[in-house]
């Protein structure tokens, strides 16, 4: 990973390369634009026409575009005159009409793939026409959103659009009740966050009723700031966890402790990996203040494993920059937004020794009981679309992971900002000195001015230096963005002055004032590069929407992360030998190119971080894909019988295998312990004894043990009623399923942080993560047959069944912290249901299971 910048400028060759890989990628992204711009010419040759049709003849085109699709005329076929539709009424509806380059961006969507389409280039707008056309199948079209806000916005403002054509539009909050939710579902458009859409799914495959579930199959998703989205999210599974019970003294004592160890004499610190180590003479003190001979005996592992978390509390993990303390609570900051991820908690007792470091209440770990990465959930769409400002950096992880094309799509008016080079200081007090100045300069000029931050510490930063010198601003970040939607419209009036986290506000543009213009628009002023090019991009993209004037500028030191991690020792010394000045700047393009070398570098590396964790995730998904089908066959399936039985010969078959191996003779096969098995799980006591199987043939006494398996079964059902039978049945298996499963997920998630220990045995962590939860999947499967076997043998059926969550569980990722017990309403009959009906109490539950029951008795 370590490179010298010096290195960077000589790689001529490599530049070369990649200028002739620009020019492929830019040809075949002209070849798109032009095959775009036929389709678009087809749309507006319905225009005349449109204009002529009255409102309710215009929205009686839905239900003629329904109908056609129902007599298998395709979407592609139906694009262009459904398009010029929605084109006619948002004109008449928003008095927006949408410009060639929207309409293009607009086709790209409905392909599959993605929009790279410039801030301030109206993409909600672009997103109608596809949603429209796609919703047209009847099967539901989500909008996916990176926040509340905008979901609520966008749903208000383009749901006008589908509503006057007779299209019904729900939104997905977190908070909503199960009927809400389904209400929302059921519309044909769906507005939402990332977060809301991927709780909801892993939610519904925790259900005990099948009328619980909210969302429909997934269909076709439009992903707005697809980037964000897609990959800086990627990393972080979505998890649903319940609490568990463990002692919180040890983090305590773990912090006390390594709150007297000096770096390098007791511990080393990488600030590259974030990795610390004890050294020798650290473990020694571990030994004398725990206790103990050897820290590394097998039984000390938890200290350890204690101590280490509370070394990187204190070594790695910095308040106000990867965290914030916020009433009481340490609450993650996102490194990519710089938003607050409230709700969420950093893993493998991290947290905890970060809680214990602040003097905060510790909090009790907690158990995974379902989990999934934002990866996994949008490849289950049937067809996926997306549209951000910048994709292009990222095209191979999109085609790659997505199967999706990035096509960018030009700009209305042409962009004329001026992006400047960047200006490299020899330290920070310099840096922000000229920072405050080019502000100060700026502000009394009147020129607005947003100054964008790489984190939560450096906008505080520049807000005192600020106010020392009497500047009125604005600062936007992780700590206040209720309001950054106001915040970020107004940055481009006259004399405005914003601080802001890199993507603070993302999704809203910036309007410039009266006489602005004049003054050369928008002023974007970076404080630092960012490891990702993607983010710069972003920020510079603030500035110049629709042909409007702006200009871009990054002041960067020596003493910023990325030129640290890239060996900026080199450049320093130049600057020392050329006698520069403390204030005085390096302003070069071929400074600037080495650092967007650098970066190149970075998000290679990250890339190969996601796609690792993808790999690792895709064994999870195989295996979620076939407990979620079995689990839904359970939920959908009325009569269970045949699946019962099934599993108790599975089992049976099994244990008669494994007592009665084909490598021993019979007369040393372990018929007693077949036959104490056999009495524990599937039979009474006096239902078998050992010479009723003495001096049988395995499959002989398998056949005699189904036989006797199914005369109790039968005699249980007459017992019970077939009716109570199948409901008992359906709750044993929910119940097993579920605990399982949720041991397994925890069991993996060990599995899984242990496995790179592998590659020093030198074997394939990944073949072996594979190998190993494939044998552990298997014995789980093995585990459910038999748990459901012994339940539905053994068991006493109580008169009241009702089916229970195994684990109260809470949605853990971004801000979405939610309890997952559904509501009951008070019930009161008030007309005739059916008994395979769900209950209207609101239990999801059929009625015959519920209130029905106690009316029959």
């Amino acid at each position: 990973m370590n490179m010298d910048l010096n290195d960077t400028l000589r790689e001529g060759d490599d530049i070369n390369m990649i200028g002739l890989l620009k020019k492929v990628i830019g040809d075949t992204n002209q070849r798109n634009i032009k095959k775009l711009q036929k389709k678009v010419d087809d749309i507006e040759s319905y225009q005349d026409e449109m204009t002529k049709l009255s409102d309710s003849d215009l929205r009686a085109k839905t239900e003629e575009f329904k109908e056609r699709y129902q007599n298998n005329e395709t979407l592609d076929q139906l694009l262009p005159e459904a398009y010029a539709v929605v084109k006619e009424a948002a004109t008449r509806v928003l008095g927006l009409t949408p410009f060639r380059v929207q309409l293009m961006g607009a086709i790209v969507l409905h392909e599959g793939d993605i929009a790279e389409m410039k801030t301030g280039e109206g993409k909600t707008l672009v997103a109608t026409m596809p949603v429209y056309l796609n919703a047209l199948t009847g099967k539901g079209v989500h909008v996916v959103t990176v926040n509340d806000y905008l979901a609520r916005r966008d749903s208000e403002q383009m749901g006008e659009v589908y509503r006057f054509l007779g299209l019904t539009v729900g939104l997905n909050e977190k908070g909503m009740s199960k009927e809400e939710k389904i209400a929302a579902y059921q519309a044909d458009i769906t507005y939402g966050t990332n977060n809301e859409f991927g709780f909801d799914y892993l939610r519904d495959n925790m259900v005990l009723y099948k009328e619980q579930m909210v969302q429909r199959p997934l269909y076709y998703a439009v992903v707005d700031e697809v980037d964000s989205i897609l990959i800086d999210e990627a990393r972080t599974p979505l998890i649903i966890s319940g609490s568990v019970e463990q002692s919180t003294k040890m983090y305590r004592a773990a912090d006390a402790f390594v709150r007297h160890l000096k770096l390098e004499e007791d511990y080393t610190y990488d600030e590259k990996t974030k990795n610390v180590q004890l050294t020798e003479e650290g473990v020694n003190k571990a030994e004398h203040a725990f206790k103990v001979e050897n820290l590394f005996d097998q039984k000390h592992v938890q200290l350890i494993h204690h101590i280490n978390q509370a070394l990187k509390a204190h070594a790695a993990m910095h308040r106000d920059d990867d965290y914030v303390i916020e009433e009481g609570q340490v609450v993650i900051v996102d490194q990519f937004t710089g938003r607050l991820m409230k709700g969420r908690r950093f893993s493998d007792g991290l947290h905890q020794a970060i809680e214990a470091k602040e003097g905060l209440e510790v909090q009790k770990e907690s158990m995974t009981l379902a989990s999934i990465t934002f990866q996994n959930y949008f490849r289950m769409y049937k067809k996926l679309a997306g549209m951000t400002g910048t994709a292009k950096t990222e095209e191979e992880e999109f085609r790659n992971i997505y199967g999706m094309n990035v096509t960018a799509i030009p700009t209305n008016k042409p962009i004329i900002r001026d992006d400047k080079p960047d200006l490299i200081y020899k330290s920070n007090e310099a840096k922000f000195r000229a920072v405050v100045n080019k502000i100060e300069e700026l502000y009394q000029s009147g020129q607005p001015v947003l100054v964008g931050t790489a984190s939560v510490e450096t906008s505080e930063l520049v807000s005192t230096l600020l106010k020392k010198r009497k500047v009125p601003h604005n600062v936007l970040n992780a700590k206040n963005h209720e309001n950054e939607a106001k915040i970020i419209e107004n940055a481009g009036q006259r004399g405005a002055v914003t601080i802001a986290t890199n993507m603070a506000g993302r999704g809203t543009d910036i309007k410039l004032g009266d006489a602005v213009l004049d003054l050369g628009g928008l002023f974007v002023l970076g404080t630092e590069r960012h490891e990702s090019r993607r983010i710069d991009n972003q920020l510079r993209g603030r500035s110049g929407r629709q042909g409007d004037p702006g200009a871009s500028q990054f002041y960067l030191s020596m003493d910023d992360e990325l030129m640290r991690r890239f060996g900026s020792d080199n450049m320093r010394g130049m600057m020392e030998r050329l006698g520069m000045e403390e204030d005085e700047p390096i302003e070069s393009k071929l400074v600037t190119r080495a650092v967007e070398q650098a970066q190149k570098r970075v998000e290679g590396h990250n890339f190969d971080a996601r796609k690792q964790i993808l790999q690792y995730d895709d064994v999870m998904r195989e295996q979620r894909d076939i407990i979620y089908a079995q689990r839904m066959e359970v939920l959908e399936t009325d009569n269970l019988k045949e699946i019962v039985k099934n599993m108790v010969q599975s089992t049976v078959e099994r244990a008669v295998a494994s007592y009665t191996p084909e490598n021993i003779v019979p007369e040393e096969w372990n018929l007693e312990g077949l036959v104490n098995y056999l009495k524990g799980t599937v039979l009474s006591e006096e239902d078998i004894v050992e010479k009723d199987i003495k001096g049988k043939e395995p499959e002989e006494i398998i056949e005699l043990v189904l036989e006797k398996v199914n005369e109790r079964y039968e005699e249980k059902e007459v017992e019970m009623t077939p009716d109570t039978m199948r409901e008992f049945e359906k709750v044993i298996m929910l119940r097993v399923v579920d605990r399982k499963w949720m041991n397994h997920i925890d069991q993996m998630d060990q599995l899984r942080q242990g496995i790179h220990l592998r590659a020093y045995g030198q074997n394939d962590p990944l073949r072996e993560y594979k190998f190993e939860g494939f044998n552990m999947f298997e014995e789980m499967v093995h585990a459910i047959e038999e748990e459901v076997s012994t339940y539905v043998m053994k068991a006493q059926v109580q008169s009241n069944l009702e089916r229970k969550e195994v684990a109260e569980g809470k949605a853990v990722h971004g801000n979405n912290t939610e309890r997952q017990n559904a509501k009951k309403r008070p019930f009161r009959k008030t007309e005739n249901v059916g008994r395979n009906q769900p209950c209207p109490c609101g239990s999801g539950k059929k009625f015959k299971h519920c209130h029905g029951r106690q009316e029959a008795q």
